[in-house]
């Protein structure tokens, strides 16, 4: 590993080139932190993508992404003499000991579950009226229940057993099944809103990722669809020719894999 000497070394070669760029390169200079905005959501996709797949030469890469617009972002503020990097860094610096008195502080704590409670107090203290506050509106909805069920678990708004979450649960799909029953679409949309809440907070009393979780459902379906495409290209029939009990056979290979 490198030493802090070369981190360091490193980082401010980062700053360099960006400065470079920015005077520079046609397309560099062209961007807003409105432009760059959909990239780095796309970055940070691609940096999860590497994590599930426990690929560390991509987690590197994708981490070097993230970094570059993190510096693109602090550059682009320096311009306007809003902010730089230095600000960016000193603000989390001044957030991380304000949010740790465990550490910085004299406050005593127990286990993981006091910390999170004492970040969610210290946050309220500081002026947001709300624990909700902190959950990004654009978050994607599976992520985003998951957030607000951390959140209010903070402050003490939770469950006291994983048995009462799949009891709701089996309530929330009971309702469901109600609203299928008389067809109304708009009742059954919210009752199968309701159900996936209580599948995320299941989940979370079972220490299971929900995103992570779905995401290696996608995985693997797409690995075993997609023999059996290759299966059908083998035989030399499409797939829309092909029966059910035809692919049932394929799948069935493809689980086995």
């Amino acid at each position: 590993m490198n030493s802090r000497k070369d981190q360091l070394l490193a980082f401010d070669r980062l700053l360099t080139i960006m400065d470079e760029l920015r005077a520079q390169c046609p397309w560099d200079k062209k961007q807003t932190m409105e432009s760059l905005r959909h990239l780095t959501i796309e970055e940070v996709y691609e940096l999860g993508d590497a994590i599930l797949d426990k690929d560390q030469e991509e987690i590197k890469k994708e981490l070097g992404d993230v970094l570059l617009h993190l510096v693109f972002y602090a550059k682009i503020g320096s311009e306007t003499n809003d902010f730089d990097i230095a600000d960016v860094a000193n603000s989390i610096c001044e957030k991380l000991i304000s949010r740790h008195p465990h550490i910085y502080g004299d406050v005593k704590v127990e286990n993981e579950e006091d910390v999170k409670r004492n970040w969610e107090t210290l946050k309220l203290k500081e002026g947001k009226k709300s624990v909700l506050e902190g959950v990004p509106k654009s978050l994607p909805a599976l992520v985003k229940a998951s957030r607000i069920q951390e959140k209010v678990k903070g402050v003490g708004f939770d469950w006291e057993e994983p048995q009462q979450v799949f009891e709701k649960l089996q309530e929330e799909l009971g309702e469901l099944q109600h609203e299928i029953d008389t067809n109304d679409k708009d009742k059954m949309e919210a009752e199968f809103g309701d159900v996936l809440f209580s599948m995320v907070n299941y989940a979370r009393f079972l220490n299971i990722n929900p995103e992570n979780a779905l995401e290696r459902t996608n995985k693997k379906f797409i690995k075993r669809f997609q023999y059996l495409e290759e299966k059908a290209i083998q035989i030399n029939k499409p797939l829309s020719e092909m029966s059910l009990a035809e692919m049932d056979i394929f799948w069935n290979e493809a689980k086995l894999l």
